[in-house]
């Protein structure tokens, strides 16, 4: 793209959700310059994530209608707004929900990675809640998805929500998987849990999140690992990223999952992680912990509102929990120091991808993901997939973020 369209729309192809639940459907799009701090991205590949299925389901707010969905994807810088010093026009970069901006209380601290300088605006750009996409044919918004929105061959993002990444490592798609999935899971095993050599953990629900918790708390030395899945088939692939032992729900003599597991930890898991989104899945993890030390971290996103019943004796006991979003990374930080762990070939990234096609078929992905026949579909936006292209994340900072303590 020359730089003679850095000022002017561009028009382009988006799967836009018009209805909740209903297919995506491909419209041509306008996508405006980007303003002060923005930056114009050309989509290469995107992912499908169960987050923007919760939100292609819901029918009332925060979801809104027309929007773009999507949140895992790798692109190349097409034009920058003002100010904007950290990516140039041709730079290769990964998206991200999560923000940071460098400057805020949060960012400039350890203890969290939620960034207080720019929360996430439902349905506009987060410094001042407006669109940058429309409907070619009447000029009617379009609205955004978490600050993303990767279902369409452009978009607009604040530079906040980008890393940079350089040319020669870490293909295209495997860096989309650290925009979002991968990151949470290991983060939320290395960061969040901070999971002890030698410790029992217990993972309920097997998608690529959950996987990806395996993966992080393998590399922390945990010594038994139970996934909790309705899905047999998938404790074989758990296996090969650190499952030790597999629980079927509806295969446990009428027990309860946490009887189940108390009787083969002695107790209790050290480390629970709750990766659906369902309250009483999150309660029965809590319950599945070990009393005294037991920590259960939620990362599933929850469709509801509803409250997790939790006994006060029991927190009294020493139990805990805690939320994790983005598994307690910082992006601009910590996605080169996993982007590096894959170079090094310490994380598993490529069994992760069950599925790659082209952006019209983004509908079939979509059912193939709420079927539960997939882990990550890989959608290239020109249809084919780039494998002379490769990308780098160039580290911010020296060290690694998630060394074991």
């Amino acid at each position: 793209m020359e730089q003679s369209t850095a000022k002017m729309p561009i028009r382009c192809k988006a799967a836009v959700s018009k209805v909740a639940g209903e297919p995506l459907e491909m419209e041509e799009v306008e996508v405006a310059p980007p303003r002060a701090h923005e930056v114009r991205i050309r989509i290469l590949c995107t992912s499908l994530c169960h987050t923007d299925v919760t939100f292609w389901r819901m029918k009332d707010l925060p979801a809104m209608y027309p929007s773009i969905l999507g949140h895992e994807a790798t692109g190349v810088v097409e034009s920058v707004g003002d100010g904007v010093v950290e990516v140039a026009v041709g730079d290769t970069v990964v998206p991200v929900f999560s923000a940071q901006c460098g400057d805020c209380a949060d960012c400039l601290s350890d203890r969290s990675n939620i960034c207080s300088g720019l929360p996430i605006r439902p349905g506009g750009m987060p410094r001042d809640g407006t669109s940058r996409f429309s409907f070619a044919s009447t000029g009617e918004p379009i609205h955004h998805f978490i600050s993303v929105s990767s279902f369409s061959e452009y978009t607009v993002v604040d530079v906040a929500h980008l890393v940079k990444i350089e040319p020669g490592g870490i293909p295209h798609e495997m860096a989309c998987l650290l925009s979002c999935c991968v990151s949470t899971g290991v983060g939320a095993a290395w960061k969040v849990a901070a999971v002890e050599p030698g410790s029992s953990v217990a993972v309920f629900g097997l998608g690529a999140v959950g996987l990806a918790v395996t993966q992080g708390c393998r590399m922390r030395g945990a010594k038994r690992i139970i996934g909790i899945d309705l899905n047999p088939e998938k404790f074989e692939i758990g296996k090969k990223l650190g499952i030790t032992d597999f629980i079927d729900p509806n295969g446990t003599d009428g027990r309860t999952v946490s009887e189940v597991i108390k009787e083969m930890t002695g107790g209790g898991a050290d480390y629970c992680f709750e990766c659906i989104g369902s309250t009483p899945v999150m309660a029965e993890a809590f319950k599945s912990s070990r009393k005294g030390w037991g920590k259960t971290i939620v990362l599933g996103v929850s469709n509801d509102v509803a409250p997790i019943s939790i006994p006060s004796h029991d927190i009294l006991r020493g139990r805990s929990v805690v939320g994790s979003l983005f598994g307690g990374l910082k992006p601009k930080t910590d996605i080169p120091v996993l982007a590096q762990m894959y170079l090094d070939k310490e994380l598993e990234l490529e069994e992760f991808v069950t599925h790659e096609m082209g952006f019209n078929e983004i509908n079939t992905a979509l059912e193939l993901l709420t079927q539960g026949k997939c882990l990550r579909c890989i959608i290239w936006m020109d249809g084919a997939r780039e494998k002379e292209n490769v990308v780098k994340v160039k580290p911010k900072e020296n060290g690694r973020a998630c060394e074991a303590a």
